[in-house]
């Protein structure tokens, strides 16, 4: 069954933390360090840059209260543009669902105060699967029967992942960066973008890998699941060009934005030219379940008809999916 994109948003915070401030805060790391291991430059956050420096989030129970931003500030200003771009209004939203890695409230769902924030009265519920959260409400999606759900779905990913990162941890404080990404999606309502081929597996033996706690910092085992995200972004790359093999359209590559090394890797293997490759982790760091649509979206006016994306997505559960954007008017 076919789901189309009808319009994409994202929205990064305005504070930074670059290199410098990460030197500054003198937790064992430089500029070279960080560029030769993860590739990034700078992150964005919800949390105000005295916050870090003062506390370095020790107590990350603390640190939503502290940001300067919620997920339903953030998830209203990345559907304004998703909304923008599909031309439609909010009350043609029929359904909402959120998905992130660490939401804003065990109860209730982030997707009933995005709405709530929208004036949206619709069904709301939130689909979390860590960073892979938008492949899977993308993939449950697609395999819903039309006629059950309404013609335009609002789906949100909204991350503040800076919020459970130990300012201490050079590891983890050199990865993470805030972001949302808004999809506005239909099985119902045709667009000129295509969401083909979705896929969704996981490995439960691998849970403890990548852990974000109720009340805890988040922590990884860096190594091990670095190169489980590239043998999988390998291999759903290669699925996706055997299942393609003769579409007529350039095959372009957007994966999980987890650094920039592990990209080069995968793009390295699969022979995928430069210009082929699109990314924003250089900037903005692992921005979550919304780094890849949040690449997607910054280049929203750059898809030409003879495009095809292979959108990949890893993360904790562990857990790796994809899905194909083909644009173009469809026969």
């Amino acid at each position: 069954m076919t789901l189309y994109l009808h319009g994409l948003g994202h929205f990064h915070p305005e504070n930074e933390i670059t290199n410098r401030f990460l030197e500054e805060l003198d937790i064992g790391t430089d500029e070279q360090w960080i560029m030769d291991r993860v590739g990034i430059r700078s992150r964005r956050t919800v949390l105000s840059l005295d916050y870090i420096r003062d506390t370095r989030n020790r107590d990350p129970s603390q640190a939503m209260e502290a940001a300067q931003y919620t997920h339903a500030d953030t998830g209203v200003l990345a559907t304004e543009m998703a909304l923008e771009r599909a031309g439609i209004t909010r009350d043609a939203i029929g359904m909402v669902i959120a998905g992130s890695s660490r939401p804003s409230l065990s109860a209730p769902a982030d997707a009933c105060h995005i709405a709530a924030a929208l004036g949206v009265e619709a069904p709301a519920f939130d689909m979390n699967s860590a960073c892979t959260s938008m492949w899977v409400a993308l993939y449950m999606l697609s395999n819903m029967r039309p006629e059950s759900l309404p013609e335009y779905v609002l789906v949100v990913a909204p991350e503040s992942l800076t919020t459970t990162v130990d300012y201490n941890d050079r590891s983890a404080s050199v990865l993470w960066g805030d972001c949302t990404a808004a999809a506005i999606v239909s099985t119902r309502v045709p667009s000129r973008i295509q969401i083909l081929h979705n896929t969704l597996q996981s490995s439960p033996a691998g849970y403890e890998k990548v852990v974000v706690p109720l009340f805890g910092h988040f922590n990884q085992e860096g190594r091990t699941v670095q190169m489980f995200a590239i043998k999988k972004t390998v291999r759903c790359f290669r699925e996706i060009q055997k299942t393609f093999p003769s579409s007529g359209r350039r095959l372009n590559f957007v994966g999980h934005q987890a650094n920039l090394r592990m990209l080069e890797s995968v793009c390295q293997q699969c022979d995928i030219d430069d210009d082929r490759h699109h990314s924003n982790v250089i900037e903005f760091g692992n921005g979550g379940a919304a780094g890849a649509p949040s690449v997607i979206s910054m280049n929203w006016d750059s898809w030409t008809d003879q495009d095809e994306v292979a959108v990949i997505g890893v993360g904790s559960g562990l857990t790796w999916a994809s899905y194909v954007l083909r644009f173009g008017d469809q026969p």
